[in-house]
């Protein structure tokens, strides 16, 4: 009956430390970005690639991610805004992920490195920062039609897009 009594007590203890939680949480509404920083502005982004236009892919997850926020608002022009991101796209690189028996390519990964800033506009104060923001995604090779593993390698930048802007944005929000 005593082990009965402490193993139930045990198991309520636990319960309670369950349900209080620690205090410890991650934020993803950017409490720790001070409250006066209402109004962001994206910045143009440098590509220092050779894949011409895909800065504007990225800029444009990057203004999508900002919109789907509700904790700022995105204006059109810098001294509207009370910070400013940036971001300079410096690789863009590919690479053979798998191959086909005859050892043609079946499936590449591409991969984009990044710089980000995140910054207020007039004390030039930085919020958040990323030298080395990185992601990749996977696409088909067709040999036999290239037309259709361009398609499929746009696609793949697209995606590395809305990807590595939701992952900058959470990280921004939850201040790591």
């Amino acid at each position: 009956m005593a082990g009965r009594v402490k193993y139930c007590l045990t198991v309520i203890v636990l319960v309670f430390f369950l349900a209080a939680g620690c205090g410890y949480h991650f934020s993803s509404s950017g409490e720790h970005i001070d409250k006066s920083i209402q109004t962001v502005f994206v910045d143009n982004f440098s590509n220092k690639t050779s894949e011409a236009r895909i800065e504007n892919y990225f800029r444009n997850q990057f203004i999508d991610e900002f919109r789907k926020g509700s904790r700022f608002k995105i204006v059109n022009r810098k001294e509207l805004s009370n910070a400013i991101f940036r971001c300079n796209i410096n690789s863009l690189t590919t690479s053979h992920l798998s191959y086909g028996k005859t050892d043609l390519t079946k499936e590449d990964r591409v991969t984009v490195t990044m710089e980000v800033f995140f910054e207020e506009r007039k004390s030039k104060k930085i919020i958040w920062y990323n030298k080395n923001l990185s992601e990749s995604e996977e696409y088909k090779v067709d040999e036999s039609n290239p037309t259709t593993t361009d398609t499929n390698r746009r696609n793949a930048i697209k995606k590395l897009a809305s990807d590595i802007s939701e992952k900058a944005y959470r990280c921004i929000m939850s201040g790591f």
